[in-house]
């Protein structure tokens, strides 16, 4: 269950990214714009599957709770009287009205089109955002704050999914890169400012450093690390690439796009991976019950006292040098038209320096 909640948070992560790029870009001006093509199944298929991946929270309750009441018992109570259950029944019957809107028009023919769509995911994002666990805790703040965060993130990653994987050319880059530029920017201020906020209603920013002693302090440390080789990838992409194409216009810019994607896939799965752990509520008291991770304690093995004393070492210090000198061959990588694949390479062994290095320097 654990994997399957990695996978299915991370495909609805793309779900809703694939439908908000598609809608956003369909009402951009071909002159701003490359030449895209959207499969139809694809778009049918992140309909449908909104309603498919949502379902994976109510899955887990049911089969939690549906040895002592029965399955089909436990599955109707939970789709009545759960929050959770009760959002899912409107965000399948949206994501379903969605999907059969879908299968007769064609986004290029009118803006309206695209209107409605962006319409129905927006609905489908407020859902999601009123059964997060930040509503559950404080309704109408957690509410706008994780549905603010989550359209954020979906929208910078869904028009970058949809024009590095559907364009047919790279016309008009230039003209793409002077309004998608502000717009990721605009979204990634939102991301970290939203993102730190629903940090708070899960733990103290103060134990930070603590709260690595257990899964979601792990998982929430990769995370940020991961979203650092992102931003450098989203600096290529936007003023490096602006300045190649401008020198040779003939520069096809869409691997590197792609390279990004494949990045933004990698912190979706890791997203996936911190939902389906434990947050930090009673720390001490987590550890007591369920241990400490055993990626700390492979670290620093033995007992567990807090608060624990961020002081990297030599050895640390190091290490951190290390890591930023792979996110600068990213860099290099471009520059030197280098094999693609090394900017990847180096992406993630910044993230296994860095992380190394983090650990290292708790004590």
């Amino acid at each position: 269950m654990f994997i399957a909640g990695i996978i299915s948070e991370a495909l609805l992560y793309c779900c809703f990214s694939l439908l908000l790029g598609s809608f956003i870009l369909s009402l951009i001006p071909k002159t701003a714009r490359p030449e895209i093509k959207i499969p139809k199944g694809v778009l049918l298929g992140a309909a449908l599957g909104i309603a498919i991946f949502s379902f994976l929270p109510v899955l887990k309750i049911v089969l939690y709770l549906y040895e002592d009441l029965g399955l089909g018992y436990t599955l109707k109570s939970v789709l009545t009287n759960f929050e959770v259950g009760k959002t899912w029944i409107s965000t399948g019957i949206i994501s379903l009205i969605l999907f059969i809107y879908l299968i007769p028009i064609k986004l290029e023919q009118k803006p309206l089109f695209s209107i409605t769509g962006l319409a129905f995911t927006l609905i489908l994002i407020a859902l999601l955002g009123w059964s997060s666990h930040a509503a559950s805790l404080s309704k109408w703040s957690g509410f706008i704050t994780h549905s603010a965060h989550f359209l954020a993130i979906t929208t910078w990653v869904g028009i970058l999914l949809v024009v590095s994987w559907f364009s047919r050319n790279h016309d008009h880059w230039l003209n793409f890169l002077k309004w998608f530029s502000p717009v990721a920017v605009l979204c990634l201020v939102t991301t970290t400012i939203t993102g730190i906020s629903l940090m708070t209603y899960h733990m103290s920013l103060t134990d930070y450093v603590n709260v690595t002693a257990i899964s979601y302090g792990q998982t929430l440390l990769i995370k940020h690390l991961a979203i650092l080789p992102l931003l450098v990838f989203a600096f290529v992409n936007s003023f490096l690439i602006r300045k190649r194409l401008k020198n040779d216009p003939s520069y096809n810019p869409l691997p590197w796009a792609k390279l990004e994607s494949v990045i933004v896939l990698i912190v979706f799965s890791i997203t996936g991976a911190l939902g389906q752990v434990s947050p930090p509520h009673e720390l001490s008291r987590m550890i007591f019950a369920e241990g400490a991770s055993k990626l700390f304690t492979f670290f620093h093995p033995g007992a567990i006292e807090f608060p624990f004393d961020f002081s990297p070492g030599i050895v640390s210090i190091s290490l951190f040098l290390i890591s930023l000198l792979f996110l600068a061959l990213v860099i290099v990588t471009f520059i030197k038209k280098a094999p693609k694949v090394l900017a990847i390479v180096m992406s993630l062994l910044f993230i296994l320096s860095g992380y190394i290095g983090f650990m290292l320097s708790i004590s």
